[in-house]
This record gives C-alpha cells, sequence and structure tokens, in this order.
C-alpha cells in the first residue's frame, strides 16, 4: 500500500537531516495518514487513506 493520500495525492517528501557539525544525510518525512471507511451512495463501504489535513478539511465543508 502507498504512502499516499487518496484525494490530495500527498506523499513522502525527502529532505537532509543537518547535524550541528554539517553533516548530511537524506531523511523521508511521511504523511500523517489515517485509515477512514466512507460510505458511498450506493451503501457499500471502502476504507481509504486520508492525509490527517485533508480530514480537517472534509470536515469542515461536510
Amino acid at each position: 500500500m502507498a504512502k499516499k493520500c487518496f484525494f490530495t495525492g500527498k506523499g513522502p517528501m525527502v529532505g537532509n537531516h543537518v547535524s550541528h557539525a554539517n553533516n548530511k544525510k537524506k531523511k523521508r518525512s511521511l504523511p500523517n495518514l489515517r485509515s477512514v471507511s466512507l460510505k458511498l451512495e450506493d451503501g457499500t463501504k471502502v476504507r481509504v487513506k486520508v492525509a490527517a489535513s485533508t480530514l480537517r478539511t472534509m470536515k469542515k465543508y461536510s
């Protein structure tokens, strides 16, 4: 399963972890994904992975 938001497509980001001695190594920051079950119009339930920020937006406009 991909670590990607179903609606917005937010995925992992890559950056540098920089120490005090200015040594750089790659780090990977993952999105805050939540597994949510949504009810479709025909009554079936579907489980999708949604970012927490997307959930907040969905609650705001629903």
